[in-house]
């Protein structure tokens, strides 16, 4: 059984930063595309990056390209998001998902919301 648990979530002030992290068990990490998603009260859950499982190719959403990064660590069966210069219309549960294909073709399919498999997610919040 694959689990994803995600952590490192918190309450930050405007123009802070915050990582969060993502433990994976259960299957073969390095075989996933991963990716985080968020989704903030009242309204749908949106893609924010992926990455393949090489972590050679990245994908971001437009709303945070420039101030999120995504990598992982195939070591520690472990995904990150990296999130700079936070706005308040960041807050929001982050979840983190992986796809059962690993390369571009993963990340492509996380990026239209499909993922095999789901955390439970981690509130950010960001205070203005």
């Amino acid at each position: 059984q694959v689990q994803l648990v995600e952590s490192g979530g918190g309450l930050v002030q405007a123009g802070g930063s915050l990582r969060v992290s993502c433990a994976v068990s259960g299957s073969t990490f390095s075989s996933h595309a991963m990716g985080w998603f968020r989704q903030a009260p009242g309204k749908e859950r949106e893609f924010v990056a992926a990455i393949t499982r090489s972590g050679g190719r990245t994908l971001y959403a437009d709303s945070v390209t420039g101030r999120f990064t995504i990598s992982r660590d195939n070591a520690k069966n472990t995904v990150y998001l990296q999130m700079n210069s936070l706005k308040p219309e960041d807050t929001a549960v982050y979840y983190c998902a992986a796809a059962a294909a690993g390369d571009i073709v993963g990340s492509i399919r996380l990026r239209g919301g499909h993922a095999n498999y789901w955390g439970q997610g981690t509130q950010v919040t960001v205070s203005s």
